[in-house]
């Protein structure tokens, strides 16, 4: 998701004691316009309903295929998505038993890897900057350092702590400018919305019903012009008070903690819940099956973009229509841990996994082998693994991004199982979105992830999220729905099909974060120099013909299921 970081100057306006009007916005008005078509409907969507319409009509699916999101958690409850979601039907619920023999107890819907035995689960967590800073502040921290005298693995642990040193250096410079501006905001923004509130007779409201309330009391009209504003400068008027307002307070305790980021250790958030030997890849068997966890907005989001119930009539329509989302919690508020991804990927492999959606990252990544591994594992399994670009505007060939598409320390080797996807707008002028990373060699390819209406937590609820992490579910529910009408098709394929069907668009584009001062093409944004188009992909599948079988046969040789391991076949 877009971080608060770009609305910075709305909020300076906002309480600066100016006038605050409504903003346009140049997104369409339907909630589902990454899905439209530019032909038909005159936004650059993935044209997945007129594939649904003119290509897929009257065929019926081959395969219901597993889908795993490896994120904060799932609202397991939501009205369209409790029936897409994974069941591991080999498992009894809530007997407090191994019926699978997995290693997981009671792991029906997937696992948490951010859980303690006893039901605690990781809410909140340190920057992995901060982590490796403090690793190796005390060995060279205070001294001064030949790096050329220093063995390899040393010279790269200091090559670490010195990045870790400059960015949260320069992190916290930042942080301190954000507190300082947001501290009135922030002070303001709850009592206001109190008042509001107890004006309205309820707890929750959204910009939209905000704006027409009418009241007579000058002190509810203050507030209202107070939070109304609010919404209006961060042109989200369909989210809720609730959800925009706790948006803010994360960002605000988020910045104050990177200003204290670089004077303190960081706290053992993870460790002293899960208690596992972290240094030790073998001990895999930790966690709970708290899939929802404290914080799910994040994954529901993402879930339901891929795979929101299409056919129940309420709600909105996932991309894919015969899918089943298993959910893996391994993504904290903060930076998620390598040993956790890794074990997450080899999770969802092992349990009969498809693709994988990562709609997260970091700048660090010091047991970036254990991923590897992982990744090597999935590739070995014909898995495909969608990752998010990130939303830093920055290129990403130059500067790192994880988990990445390549092999520890050697980027020429890239994995066949793995597309990393950049956020679109709908329009021309908003073709690549602001915020997204790009690369000619690390992004493969663009999808919409801007304004992208989708689940959110409360068992009815919906709402509009921007980033890559949105952009990441929607190549994740094309993969899916390819491999569900064409499942002889292996990973290899299915990437290679998605990104040389995509949309190419010749008109400019500014990444304006980045690159305030130049105009570039799509083309050199990313590999393929395109938008992902369900349309183009179905055509492009109907005439390839596929290997998986055959790769499975050559590759997956079928093991006995023992107390801790469990290879599924497909």
């Amino acid at each position: 998701m877009k971080t608060f970081s770009a609305l910075l100057l709305g909020f300076i306006f906002l309480f600066s004691c100016s006038p605050i009007f409504s903003q346009s916005s140049s997104i369409p008005s339907s909630t589902s316009w990454h899905l439209e078509d530019s032909q038909l409907n005159g936004v650059y969507g993935i044209s997945l309903e007129k594939a649904y319409n003119e290509l897929l009509k009257g065929l019926k699916p081959q395969k219901k295929v597993v889908v795993a999101v490896i994120d904060s958690g799932v609202d397991t409850l939501h009205e369209d998505l409790k029936s897409v979601l994974w069941k591991n039907k080999r498992e009894i619920p809530s007997n407090g038993i191994d019926d699978d023999h997995n290693g997981y107890v009671d792991d029906t819907n997937g696992w948490n890897f951010i859980g303690g035995k006893n039901g605690q689960n990781v809410s909140k967590d340190s920057y992995e900057g901060v982590r490796v800073y403090f690793k190796y502040k005390a060995e060279f921290g205070e001294k001064e350092i030949d790096a050329d005298t220093l063995s390899y693995e040393k010279k790269e642990a200091y090559k670490s702590y010195k990045k870790a040193q400059v960015l949260l250096e320069s992190q916290a410079k930042d942080a301190a400018l954000y507190v300082l501006i947001l501290k009135d905001v922030v002070s303001k923004i709850p009592g206001a919305d109190s008042t509001i509130q107890a004006a309205m007779g309820k707890t929750e409201y959204t910009g939209d019903e905000l704006q027409n309330f009418k009241s007579g009391d000058p002190v509810v009209n203050k507030a209202k012009s107070v939070v109304l504003g609010f919404f209006q400068q961060t042109r989200e008027m369909n989210q809720t008070n609730s959800f925009l307002i706790g948006e803010l307070i994360r960002f605000y305790d988020s910045e104050k903690s990177k200003i204290e980021s670089i004077e303190h250790s960081p706290k053992s958030y993870r460790n002293d819940i899960v208690k596992d030997n972290y240094n030790d890849i073998n001990d895999r068997f930790y966690g709970n099956n708290d899939v929802m966890g404290p914080e799910s907005s994040h994954g529901t989001h993402v879930s339901g973009i891929i795979g929101a119930d299409r056919d129940n009539g309420i709600g909105i329509k996932g991309i894919a229509n015969n899918i089943e989302i298993m959910t893996i919690r391994a993504v904290p508020d903060g930076d998620e841990h390598d040993k956790d991804i890794a074990n997450a990927i080899r999770y969802a492999v092992d349990n009969g996994a498809w693709v994988i959606n990562m709609s997260f990252g970091k700048s660090f990544s010091p047991e970036k082998h254990w991923v590897d591994e992982a990744v090597r594992y999935a590739e070995s399994k014909q898995v495909l693994l969608i990752h998010a670009a990130g939303n830093d505007a920055k290129n990403i060939d130059v500067e790192d991004n994880y988990p990445s598409s390549n092999l520890h320390n050697d980027t020429t080797k890239m994995f066949s199982n793995w597309i990393t996807v950049g956020a679109s707008g709908s329009t021309d002028e908003e073709l690549v979105a602001s915020f997204s990373n790009f690369g000619m060699r690390e992004v493969h390819v663009f999808a919409p992830g801007v304004k992208i209406y989708s689940t959110i937590p409360g068992g009815n609820k919906y709402g509009e999220k921007d980033g890559t992490s949105m952009a990441s579910p929607v190549v994740a529910g094309l993969a899916s729905l390819l491999f569900s009408y064409y499942p002889n098709l292996s990973s290899a394929q299915v990437k290679k099909i998605i990104e040389e069907s995509v949309l190419k668009i010749p008109s400019a584009t500014l990444v304006k974060d980045a690159a305030p001062d130049e105009i570039k093409n799509l083309q050199e944004l990313c590999v393929t120099g395109g938008i992902v188009n369900a349309y183009n992909a179905f055509k492009l599948a109907a005439n390839v013909k596929g290997d998986r079988i055959l790769s499975i046969d050559k590759q997956i040789t079928p093991k006995k299921t023992s107390k801790k391991t469990s290879n599924l076949q497909r």
